[in-house]
C-alpha cells in the first residue's frame, strides 16, 4: 500500500500555477493547469548520455530517439514484476484526485503517461513525486542505491482532439511497435490491458 504522505505533490499557491514555458535544465517544459500532458520518463541508462530527449529536435531525429528507447537498452529494471507493479501503482495512486490519467504504458526502460493535472497541482510536482517515491522504493527492491530515473523528462501538451487520439494510440501501441507483444490489450502494463475504460475519459481542457 502506498502512503499518500510519502508520495508528496501537495497543492501549490495560486501564483505558481501559470508558469507556462520554463527551462530548469536542458529540456523545455510547459506547466499549466488544465492542460493534457504527454510525459515520457526514462531509466537512467536507457539511452547513451549523448542522446538526450529534446523537444526542439527535428521530428525525424526525435523519432530515432524514440526508436532507440524501444531497443531496450540498459538494465531494464521495469521488466521485473515487483518493480513494474510498484511503478504502476505509483502512477495510478492519485488518479482522479490530483490528475486525470487518460493513458499510460510502462516499457522495460521507460514510461509514457497522458494525463490532465487538476487545478491546484503542477505537472512538475506530479512527475517529481512519481519519480522520487518509485526510485526510492525500487532501489530497496533491487538492493541498490543511486539514480534510478533520468533526471529530466520529456513533456508535450495536447492542442487538439486529433493529437490526443494519436498520442493515446502511440502510448498504447508502444509495446507492439517494440516487438514485446502482438496485441496492445495483452500488455499487462498499460491502460490498453483489458480495455479498462481509462482511455474513454474526456479531459476538461479539450471539451
Amino acid at each position: 500500500m502506498i502512503s499518500p504522505d510519502r508520495l508528496g505533490s501537495a497543492p501549490v499557491d495560486t501564483e505558481k500555477l501559470h508558469r507556462g514555458w520554463y527551462h530548469p535544465r536542458a529540456l523545455p517544459h510547459f506547466d499549466s493547469p488544465e492542460r493534457v500532458q504527454f510525459v515520457t520518463v526514462r531509466l537512467i541508462d536507457s539511452l547513451p548520455s549523448d542522446q538526450p530527449i529534446r523537444e526542439e529536435l527535428p521530428h525525424q531525429k526525435r523519432r530515432r530517439l524514440e526508436a532507440d528507447l524501444d531497443k531496450g537498452l540498459g538494465v531494464c529494471w521495469l521488466a521485473r514484476d515487483d518493480v513494474v507493479i510498484l511503478v504502476r501503482d505509483t502512477l495510478l495512486h492519485f488518479d482522479q484526485q490530483r490528475y486525470l490519467m487518460l493513458a499510460w504504458c510502462i516499457m522495460p526502460n521507460h514510461i509514457h503517461c497522458l494525463f490532465e493535472p487538476m487545478e491546484r497541482y503542477l505537472l512538475a510536482d506530479i512527475v517529481k513525486s512519481w519519480k522520487t517515491y518509485s526510485a526510492n522504493s525500487a532501489n530497496r527492491l533491487l538492493g541498490r542505491s543511486g539514480p534510478f530515473w533520468q533526471r529530466d523528462y520529456f513533456d508535450r501538451y495536447m492542442r487538439s482532439e486529433e493529437q490526443l487520439a494519436k498520442t493515446i494510440n502511440y502510448i498504447e501501441q508502444n509495446p507492439v511497435l517494440a516487438g514485446l507483444c502482438n496485441d496492445a490489450a495483452t500488455w499487462r502494463w498499460s491502460s490498453a490491458a483489458g480495455h479498462s475504460g481509462v482511455i474513454s475519459r474526456k479531459p476538461t481542457s479539450l471539451k
